[in-house]
């Protein structure tokens, strides 16, 4: 259930999405697969329309896995804000998934910070 903050707390849909004024941090709660993709892509797409975001972090602290449904996660809201100036970041990449990004080219346009924090003072 969203709050008056804007967030999302849950589980069953694989990400806890908030809201820090226009950034959107997306932290991942398990791994982002095809089980997930399409819920985490809806609503993420829903805050982002009705809030003018204009930078998405993705927060992987409690994924382990990522396969091609995320990396389409992942480029299909690089490309709903890059044409308004917004970006795409990740944080806290294991190895894993830090492959993942690797091998498909994704660190090519999007940046990749190792805390939340160090993401959103670059905004």
């Amino acid at each position: 259930m969203e709050n008056s903050k804007g967030n999302r707390n849950d589980t069953n849909m694989g990400a806890i999405m908030e809201l820090r004024g226009r950034s959107l941090l997306i932290q991942i709660s398990k791994d982002l697969d095809h089980h997930n993709a399409v819920m985490i892509r809806e609503k993420a797409d829903k805050l982002i329309d009705k809030n003018s975001i204009n930078q998405i972090i993705f927060d992987f602290s409690n994924s382990e896995f990522m396969d091609s449904s995320g990396i389409g996660v992942i480029m299909g809201r690089y490309r709903k804000i890059i044409f308004t100036g917004g970006k795409v970041a990740v944080t806290n990449v294991n190895s894993s998934v830090d492959r993942i990004f690797k091998l498909s080219g994704l660190y090519k346009i999007i940046d990749k910070y190792a805390t939340i924090e160090e993401a959103l003072a670059i905004s």
